[in-house]
């Protein structure tokens, strides 16, 4: 049996003469690590990462900038477009309603010739009795007011009512004992005619004008 006690290690190199082991050359080369202090510079793949996240914020501050603006310019171009639309839409109504005056003026110009037609059977009427021919007159006079009537074009009902001058025109006046009828038309000259409320013609119209008896 070996004692291995009594073994004597003759390796210097790699062992101290009391046997404990030496270090090699790279242990002893190798310092020993020390701890890295709080405000150390930072690695350089550290700083990379650093950087490359400030890049990244900063370019999505900048598309948050464009996207504000482009929701500026959207919201611009919508208004200006709403008020093209309501620019238009009225342009059109009125060249609507001016197309409608136009037709009312051409219809009332070309209503006239059967208003003098009119005219004239009234004043045949009345010279006339209630003969055949007069109630024959009378009914194409009607007839004719009728026609009118269809276009939009009314006959004034004028006798009764109190004398308005932006439908008729007082041609006379005449004296009456009834301080009810002053001011009232008593009977037509001339009957008038309105398209849609406004006089195509005016009627001529005799007035009455009440005047207090005299006191003996």
């Amino acid at each position: 049996m070996v004692n291995f006690k009594s073994v004597r290690i003759n390796d210097r190199r790699r062992f101290h003469p009391d046997g404990a082991p030496r270090e090699t050359a790279s242990e002893a080369a190798e310092p020993a690590s020390a701890p890295v202090p709080a405000d150390a510079p930072a690695a350089p793949t550290e700083r990379a990462t650093r950087a490359k996240e400030a890049a990244e914020a900063k370019e999505v501050e900048a598309l948050r900038e464009e996207l504000v603006a482009a929701r500026a310019r959207v919201n611009e171009l919508a208004r200006g477009l709403q008020d093209s639309v309501r620019d238009r839409e009225a342009f059109k109504e009125r060249l609507s309603r001016e197309n409608e005056r136009l037709r009312d003026v051409e219809k009332a110009e070309n209503a006239r010739l059967v208003i003098d037609a009119i005219d004239a059977l009234d004043l045949s009427l009345r010279a006339a009795d209630d003969s055949p021919l007069a109630r024959g007159v009378r009914l194409i006079r009607d007839d004719l007011i009728s026609r009118l009537a269809g276009q939009g074009i009314e006959r004034l009902a004028l006798t009764g009512a109190p004398f308005d001058p932006n439908q008729a025109e007082a041609m006379d006046t005449e004296v009456v004992a009834d301080p009810e009828a002053d001011g009232k038309v008593l009977a037509e000259v001339r009957a008038g005619y309105t398209l849609k409320g406004r006089v195509v013609r005016a009627a001529q119209v005799r007035v009455g004008r009440y005047v207090q008896p005299a006191r003996a």
